[in-house]
C-alpha cells in the first residue's frame, strides 16, 4: 500500500477514535464497572492475565522485527477494537453489551498480541470513557483480551483446516470470539455475585440469558464488519498477511 494511502487510513482511524472518546454517552458506560468485584476476585483475575501479557509482549516484538508495516497493522487492529468496544448497549446491572473487535487482531497476530492491545484499550476506556474500571481491569482483560482472542484464533485456524473460505473463517472467528467473551463475563459476574437461592448456576443463567438478547445480534454484525475490513487488508497487504500466516 502506498504511503499516502496509509496516512489516510491512520488519519481516518484517529478521527473515529477521537469521536468515540468525546461523543460516546457516559450513562451505563462499563464492561464490568468499577468496584463491582470484590478485591479478592479483582486481584485474582489480574494475576491470571500476567502470563498472557508477558507472552504478548514477546509476540509483538517478534512481529515488528519481521516487518515495520506490522506495527501499523497492529495499531489499526487496536483502533478497530477500541472503537467497536466503546459502543455500549446497557445490559445487566454492572455491565453492558458491545462488540469487542478483538477477533481481527487475533486472526492477524494471534491471541497473545491482543492481550497487550486489549489491556491498553481497556485502560484508556476506563480512564477516558468511564467504561469499565481500574479495579476490574484484570477481569475485563481476561474476558475480552485473553479468552475472546484465544477462541477467535482457534476458530479461524480450525475453520481453515476444515477447508472453509477466509471470509467464513474470519466471520466465525470474530462472532464466536465476541460471544465467548460474554460467556466468560457472565461466569465472572456469577462467581462474584451468586444468586441468594440458586447459587452460581442460577446467577450464571440470569447473566448469560440477559446478555444473549443483545450480544447474539451484535456478534453477527461484528463478524460481518470484520470480514469487510479483513478483505480490504488482504487486497492491499497480501504480502504482510501471508507472512503472518493470516490467509
Amino acid at each position: 500500500m502506498k504511503t499516502t494511502t496509509w496516512q489516510k487510513l491512520v488519519l481516518s482511524a484517529s478521527v473515529v477514535l477521537c469521536a468515540a472518546v468525546f461523543f460516546t454517552p457516559q450513562v451505563s458506560a462499563m464492561h464490568i464497572m468499577e468496584g463491582y468485584l470484590q478485591p479478592g476476585w479483582a486481584i485474582a483475575w489480574g494475576a491470571v492475565c500476567i502470563p498472557f501479557l508477558v507472552w504478548g509482549f514477546f509476540s509483538i516484538s517478534k512481529s515488528v522485527k519481521q516487518s515495520s508495516k506490522n506495527l501499523i497493522l497492529l495499531a489499526m487492529c487496536g483502533a478497530f477494537a477500541f472503537v467497536l468496544s466503546a459502543l455500549k448497549i446497557p445490559s445487566v446491572s454492572g455491565s453492558c453489551s458491545h462488540p469487542t473487535g478483538v477477533g481481527l487482531g487475533a486472526v492477524l497476530f494471534g491471541p497473545s498480541a491482543m492481550s497487550v492491545i486489549g489491556v491498553i484499550i481497556l485502560l484508556f476506556q476506563a480512564l477516558l470513557l468511564a467504561h469499565g474500571g481500574l479495579s476490574t481491569l484484570g477481569a475485563n482483560t481476561f474476558s475480552m483480551a485473553v479468552a475472546g482472542p484465544l477462541v477467535s484464533f482457534g476458530i479461524f485456524k480450525l475453520s481453515k483446516k476444515l477447508g472453509a473460505s477466509s471470509a467464513v473463517a474470519v466471520f466465525l472467528a470474530a462472532a464466536l470470539g465476541d460471544l465467548f467473551t460474554y460467556v466468560v463475563t457472565s461466569v465472572q459476574l456469577a462467581m462474584a455475585h451468586p444468586d441468594a437461592t440458586g447459587g452460581f448456576l442460577a446467577s450464571l443463567a440470569k447473566f448469560a440469558g440477559i446478555f444473549a438478547v443483545t450480544q447474539i445480534p451484535l456478534a453477527i454484525c461484528e463478524g460481518l464488519l470484520t470480514v469487510v475490513v479483513y478483505n480490504v487488508l488482504v487486497k492491499y497487504n497480501h504480502k504482510e498477511l501471508e507472512t503472518l500466516h493470516a490467509l
